[in-house]
């Protein structure tokens, strides 16, 4: 979160004075940076799968952002390794169109419009193209010469590939002598990498990969990377909670009911029915992202933003999840309605595949704070409207002096965190109607983010790689964690009684299968409709 950054990295010479080597120059100077931030420490970038949807798509447009903030190092050097020859002008050119095009199109989550071209071009020279394969020696010995002139001798390795890639990787960057810290003339440097998710597929595979990585990297040099922590919007559900003596003093099972998680879409696989049929919408979406929203809106205070302070408050969440059942999860798979074709009729997509496209889950964490709190979690695609958001719904109020009138059920008191697509806060109450008759109505008051600020192309990206060249692992996920999280749903991966998981049908477009609703039904509550319009409009 970029609060309190890493010693080493504010520490760092090259942070405080230019940069003793350049790369080619661009012709023209990089922003500067903004009021209260400083560049990131000089740095190689390097990217194994330079010609991936990931490096185009949210990558090189975070890039580019943290370029037009002026956050970057004019030292700092990007290589791309990808299968393949092909030349550095023919790869900058390429990502310069994709940007180009995601710019352009505002259903695109980098939607900056026109590029800046001083921007663009300070980052195309620092480009360079490297061709070779992941799993052979003779990649990471050339890698290891480019290397060897790395600003501060500070590199990142940022493994935008495939899930399968991550061993062979991580090993023969271990066996190359590339992940030893202390390589710059000053004696400092550091080497860190970066692992998408998915990390592992369940308790066991975690647990392998993480001794894997750990074998050949100290833990400190590892940056598990959700991007969900990217936005804004969820970082700030730590100011709401913290910043605000409105909110923390309520935050407990004293006062409120329950909690719902909530990340909805609209669209479908997206012809990634190749991965989807290995992952599905659980293992894909409620150890990891769906896990993070929930540590962040349950952990204990921190005694500050440093990174392991943050970070412990939420490991011990993860550790009071009691672990789910079969019966505490729902899925679904949907079929084919009013938003389109089903999912067996997908691209790639086994014609009998039981595969859930949407899970539920019913979660409970059992600390002092939350015993009793259901926390229901939902995720699904093609479902009736897009929306990621945390509900916290409060308890009624204990003495009603409306008994005796028409007004006996009253609204509940709801406390909403929109994250996506629409970010804000809203929070359901009732009041008194104009008249002379004491009637009760509910109302709703709300604040939008951009309302306030002024909006920006973020990829939801551009945060996480500054913290990572800082230093700064506060929105990354530590190895007990991640097994911790596994752990928690391995029953539901692995029933016990054998067999698997049923999966329930739902029309394209719908609220998803009824299954669900009647999990939240057992205890009293219902989910909140995706498509709803505010309170007290129409």
């Amino acid at each position: 979160m970029s609060t309190t950054p890493n010693t080493q990295a504010s520490d760092h010479p090259a942070a405080a004075q230019a940069p003793s080597c350049k790369v080619s120059a661009s012709p023209h100077d990089a922003p500067a940076s903004p009021p209260g931030k400083r560049p990131a420490p000089p740095c190689t970038l390097v990217i194994f799968g330079a010609g991936g949807d990931l490096t185009k798509r949210l990558l090189m447009p975070a890039l580019y952002n943290l370029a037009v903030d002026g956050l970057l190092d004019g030292a700092m050097k990007i290589i791309g390794v990808n299968h393949g020859e092909r030349e550095t002008p023919e790869w900058r050119e390429e990502l310069h169109k994709s940007l180009q095009q995601f710019a352009a199109d505002k259903a695109s989550t980098f939607h900056a419009g026109k590029l800046d071209d001083q921007a663009w071009d300070w980052v195309a020279q620092r480009l360079e193209y490297m061709a070779g394969e992941f799993e052979s020696d003779d990649t990471f010995a050339k890698l290891k010469q480019k290397l060897a002139q790395s600003p501060g001798g500070n590199v990142i390795f940022y493994l935008a590939v495939g899930s399968r890639f991550f061993k062979p990787i991580v090993e023969h960057l271990g066996k190359a002598g590339l992940l030893k810290e202390g390589g710059g003339s000053d004696g400092g440097g550091f080497r860190r990498l970066v692992i998408e998710k998915p990390f592992g597929t369940d308790l066991a595979s975690a647990r392998d990969l993480n001794a894997h990585i750990l074998s050949y990297a100290k833990e400190e040099q590892v940056y598990r990377i959700d991007h969900f922590l990217g936005k804004d919007t969820v970082q700030s559900i730590l100011a709401v909670r913290f910043a605000n003596a409105l909110f923390e003093p309520v935050w407990r099972r004293e006062y409120i009911d329950s909690v719902q998680i909530t990340a909805a879409e609209t669209i479908g696989v997206e012809g990634r029915g190749k991965f989807y049929e290995q992952t599905g919408a659980f293992r894909d979406m409620v150890p990891n992202h769906l896990f993070q929203l929930l540590g962040m809106v349950a952990m204990e205070p921190p005694n500050s933003f440093d990174a392991e302070a943050v970070r412990d408050k939420k490991a011990e969440i993860f550790d009071a999840i009691r672990p789910l059942t079969p019966d505490d999860v729902v899925f679904g798979q949907y079929e084919k309605g009013p938003a389109g074709v089903g999912y067996r009729e997908e691209p790639d997509v086994a014609p009998g595949s039981t595969t859930e496209t949407y899970a539920a889950a019913r979660v409970f964490v059992e600390n002092w704070r939350w015993a009793g709190v259901p926390f229901y979690l939902r995720t699904g695609k093609r479902l009736a409207a897009r929306r990621t958001e945390i509900s916290v719904q409060l308890k009624p109020v204990p003495f009603r002096l409306f008994r005796d009138t028409p007004v006996d059920a009253l609204t509940p008191n709801v406390l909403t965190l929109r994250i996506d697509p629409a970010h804000g806060t809203s929070f359901d109450f009732n009041v008194k109607t104009p008249g002379p008759v004491m009637q009760i109505g509910a109302v709703q008051s709300s604040f939008d983010y951009a309302d306030f600020f002024a909006a920006s192309a973020n990829v939801g990206y551009e945060t996480l790689l500054y913290d990572c060249m800082l230093g700064d692992e506060t929105l990354f996920q530590r190895a007990d964690s991640i097994e911790t999280s596994w752990c928690a749903v391995d029953d539901v991966l692995h029933p016990k009684g054998g067999g698997a998981m049923p999966v329930h049908g739902y029309a394209a477009g719908s609220e998803g299968p009824a299954q669900a609703d009647a999990l939240l039904a057992r205890d009293g509550h219902a989910w909140r409709p995706l498509n709803r319009n505010p309170v007290g409009k129409k």
